[in-house]
């Protein structure tokens, strides 16, 4: 019902009308122009009907034109049309009847009114303008929010999804595994869990406030000593060379979920317990906006045979997954450690 009756004051007769006036209010010398042809269209009038009017009126073509040069071009223009209105009348319509002098009382009073009413005029339209202005600010910026939260809505019906799928064929993985060996099932249950806790933090870091505009390469610092942490392995480091990327929310999600399952892998399979380490991750910039992103580690690395694109190893499956999610390739270099290169394009 409120929405409705603002919809209708913003749409009727007054509003347009102060709508039409901001091309002049606009353009500040072309008001001020406007304004002096309307005093000037006044002089002429109130010539032409000197002879018709009686003696008295000698302000009466100006306090239109005083009125419709604030309304229509603001409050510089119509301070100008009125003081030039003043003048004229002064000089034009009350001297010649008497005299230049300025020691007629019923002459000053007529034009200490005339003053005294334009002022109230220009003060009331002014300030209803400024009033239509900021109403007119917080419709646009009520339109700007409620777009941004249909957005933000929509997007998290999406993201949550495809969470929930992700974590439906992340249980099925683990289930698929717990029914080869069910001595297995306790550990396949321990390490469903600890993925889960790890997407539950990658979501609560995404959505904190004050890490809306946090840029790239600290979130992933952020993110890979977390990660670190919560394995106990302080012996670990961990190193991060990245531009300031504007990702959308979801890619940086998947691209969040790849990070932590790769650093996650190194972190259990690369070092023996205690045994200091290095993974560093580094982001860069390839042609056609696409990019590259390498994580590697200094560990004992993977088998020169190994195959990620055919391994039955969970962790590797669950990386598959989130690239192709990502829109991605994979490739592994056998080296000093292990670097896996992952190439997408950013949305």
């Amino acid at each position: 019902m409120a929405e409705n009756g603002h919809d209708a004051a913003m749409n009727s007769p007054f509003w347009r009308l102060v709508q039409s006036a901001r091309p002049l209010r606009e353009h500040p010398w072309l008001g001020d122009a406007f304004g002096v042809g309307m005093f000037l269209v006044a002089v002429v009038v109130r010539f032409a009907v000197d002879d018709i009017l009686p003696p008295g009126f000698p302000f009466l073509t100006f306090f239109p034109v005083v009125i419709l040069t604030t309304f229509f071009c603001g409050l510089r223009p119509g301070i100008t049309c009125a003081t030039l209105s003043t003048l004229a009348a002064w000089h034009f319509f009350i001297g010649p009847s008497v005299g230049m002098s300025i020691a007629n009382w019923q002459a000053l009073l007529a034009l200490a009114f005339f003053i005294g009413i334009a002022a109230i005029d220009i003060t009331l339209i002014h300030f209803t303008f400024t009033a239509a202005e900021r109403l007119r600010e917080e419709r646009e910026t009520t339109a700007r929010l409620y777009e941004s939260l249909r957005t933000m809505f929509q997007e998290l019906q999406h993201r949550v999804a495809n969470n929930i799928q992700f974590v439906a064929a992340l249980l099925t993985l683990h289930k698929r595994k717990a029914a080869n060996d069910p001595a297995l099932a306790l550990i396949a249950l321990d390490e469903a869990r600890a993925r889960l806790d790890t997407i539950a933090r990658i979501h609560r870091r995404l959505h904190a406030p004050e890490r809306l505009d946090m840029p790239t390469g600290q979130y992933l610092r952020e993110l890979c000593c977390d990660l670190i942490n919560a394995a106990g392995a302080q012996n670990v480091t961990c190193t991060v060379d990245a531009p300031d990327l504007h990702l959308s929310v979801t890619q940086l999600t998947t691209l969040s979920m790849l990070v932590a399952e790769i650093v996650t892998n190194s972190l259990k399979h690369a070092f023996d317990p205690g045994e200091p380490g290095k993974i560093g991750i580094a982001l860069s910039s390839r042609n056609a906006g696409r990019h590259e992103m390498v994580i590697s580690d200094n560990g004992r690395g993977v088998p020169k045979d190994f195959d990620p694109s055919t391994s039955s190893s969970l962790g590797f499956r669950i990386i598959q997954g989130l690239v192709v999610q990502l829109g991605g390739t994979l490739r592994l270099d056998h080296g000093s450690g292990t670097a896996a290169h992952i190439e997408f394009v950013v949305e």
